[in-house]
């Protein structure tokens, strides 16, 4: 294959295992495809707020994508160079679906994430995130004339599926509805997702997008394995992207990402085919 000129990483379950550091190899992997010329991006479900220090510990520059694509962001200064939020009226009715079902709701606006109460569900999301909550009487009246970037449902792992399923009968053709980490259950406009978000970002790099290589682990990368010119899936990820892969590679712990640096983006001096 030829090198690719894009490198675009997931996140949480990719890149690094939630709540603990980025693995060393994986660091120095990411820093050397960088050196070599390649472009570096993040496209990660995390809020900006919660994606910089791992951003920075990388060294990428240039805009990285947040939100599962709703938000393309310049990875130093954090300024958003685009965003497409969900409706109020529909995250007003995820909202009542999810109250209704007994489930933890949190909304977004200017990179801060907004809950009812502080729970489980919302220091889960903390931990991970690095990121505090603001704590709202109500969710409605605060986003009252405020669309949400987007809508997260958290809740036990065991009730993902039915709580997945509930947004899907909720939102229809109103919103993407889609699962990230195990706990999670999110909603954005559905006019974004991560693969249309590589476009995007490939595209202000003057990059075609068959010069893209994108690495990701769960439902949620589903769009961005497709979109991309060459797809690898982590070996933790569910058999529906393994199957849209064209390579697999080891889980976190077997440092993965770091797997595919050196198979797909940084073959032998001997092997590579001038950028």
């Amino acid at each position: 294959m030829t090198p690719p000129l894009l490198l675009a990483i997931d996140l949480d379950g990719t890149l690094v295992e939630p709540e603990r550091p980025v693995r060393p190899a994986v660091v120095q992997a990411v820093r050397r495809a960088i050196a070599a010329g390649v472009h570096a991006t993040i496209v990660t479900g995390r809020m900006y707020a919660g994606a910089k220090s791992i951003v920075e510990l990388l060294g990428i520059t240039g805009p990285i994508i947040c939100y599962q694509g709703a938000v393309i962001a310049d990875a130093e200064s954090g300024r958003f160079e685009r965003e497409v939020p969900l409706a109020n009226a529909v995250a007003l009715r995820i909202y009542e679906a999810a109250k209704g079902g007994g489930y933890h709701v949190q909304f977004y606006r200017d990179d801060r994430f907004f809950v009812e109460a502080q729970n489980q569900y919302s220091e889960l999301y903390a931990r991970i995130s690095g990121v505090q909550p603001v704590v709202v009487a109500s969710l409605p009246a605060s986003f009252a004339g405020h669309d949400s970037t987007k809508v997260n449902v958290v809740t036990e792992v065991e009730r993902t599926p039915a709580c997945f399923a509930l947004m899907q009968r909720v939102c229809g053709d109103d919103a993407y509805v889609t699962r990230s980490n195990p706990e999670f259950v999110e909603m954005l406009s559905p006019r974004v997702n991560k693969g249309e978000a590589l476009r995007e970002v490939a595209a202000k790099l003057g990059i075609g997008i068959e010069r893209t290589l994108a690495i990701g682990d769960s439902y949620n990368d589903l769009p961005l394995l497709k979109a991309a010119g060459f797809a690898v899936a982590m070996g933790s990820a569910p058999d529906e992207l393994k199957a849209e892969a064209d390579a697999v590679v080891g889980d976190v712990e077997s440092d993965g990402v770091a797997e595919a640096i050196a198979r797909f983006v940084l073959p032998p001096e001997s092997e590579q085919i001038a950028r």
